[in-house]
């Protein structure tokens, strides 16, 4: 076995039960609601918990990662004596990848022999779990440290993420949308159809009316990028908030179309990016030749 780690945060919405079979270590954000705190511990149930709360009116928080949990997380992993690389969400989406590797900068002297790489991997939420799923099987393929990192340099662009959310008064708390939009798209029954493109943001792309058109502009943008595609065995994960039916039907409407695939897997959406998207966010990631949003 290669002797290094990889590392994640917790907002690669991986199953807790998946990181500990790898033996992957995570740093977790953190989450309020009202005023109690939490950490994103992954855990299936703590997510199934939080959107039955989000339904019943409960109002979430979330907290960016400081320099100095980070300084202390990358520590701990370098008092192995392993060189590491770190893999969080996309440096667009949060101010804590500058918070990353500003603590990297700072405690690589420290450790001069070994290497910490901190990768932007212009990927979140399940699209990070697919960067970080594909480096950890080469990793346990025996790939090495290097071959690893270039694997993921090259190939992170490739991880197509397309989302759609139900509800845009949690769009407009973040600032994605105006008051206005919110409410006549809410009038209107409008759903926004999302994408991540090479830059790492996450943009409005396509409005649609109706929860079945959005679901349906989902599975039209997949079936495009898998056009061309050698299908056979690659492997989908949709993750949901609250919306375990959606989720199935976008499963079920791909394998139709593309009988060869792999594994198609149906988890919950991880607290951080649900917090900010409300439940009945379903999203769907995958590798592909390119990021194109259609």
């Amino acid at each position: 076995m290669s002797d290094y780690i990889i590392a994640t945060s917790s907002t690669s919405d991986l199953p807790r039960t998946y990181l500990e079979a790898h033996d992957i270590p995570f740093i977790c954000y953190s989450y309020t609601v009202g005023d109690r705190l939490f950490q994103d511990d992954c855990r299936e149930e703590s997510r199934e918990e939080v959107y039955k709360g989000m339904r019943a009116g409960d109002l979430l928080k979330t907290s960016m990662i400081n320099e100095f949990a980070y300084y202390d997380f990358f520590k701990e992993l370098l008092d192995t004596g392993k060189n590491v690389i770190f893999l969080d969400m996309s440096e667009k989406m949060s101010v804590s990848y500058v918070n990353s590797k500003t603590a990297a900068e700072k405690i690589r002297p420290e450790y001069p022999q070994q290497q910490l790489y901190v990768m932007d991997t212009r990927c979140i939420s399940g699209g990070l779990g697919t960067l970080v799923d594909n480096m950890v099987r080469r990793k346990e393929a025996g790939m090495s440290f290097e071959e690893v990192v270039a694997w993921g340099e090259a190939n992170k662009l490739k991880i197509a993420h397309r989302f759609t959310v139900d509800d845009l008064n949690y769009l407009k708390a973040g600032g994605r949308v105006s008051n206005a939009s919110a409410l006549v798209g809410s009038i209107l029954d409008i759903k926004p159809v999302l994408y991540v493109p090479d830059v790492g943001t996450l943009d409005v792309v396509q409005k649609v009316r109706g929860r079945k058109r959005a679901l349906r502009a989902i599975v039209d943008g997949i079936l495009h990028d898998l056009e061309s595609a050698d299908t056979k065995g690659l492997e989908m994960h949709i993750l949901h908030a609250d919306c375990a039916a959606d989720a199935q039907f976008v499963k079920e409407s791909v394998e139709k179309a593309h009988p060869d695939m792999g594994n198609v897997t149906i988890t919950s959406l991880g607290v951080v990016i649900g917090a900010h998207c409300g439940p009945g966010l379903l999203a769907v990631f995958y590798l592909c030749g390119g990021r194109q949003p259609k």
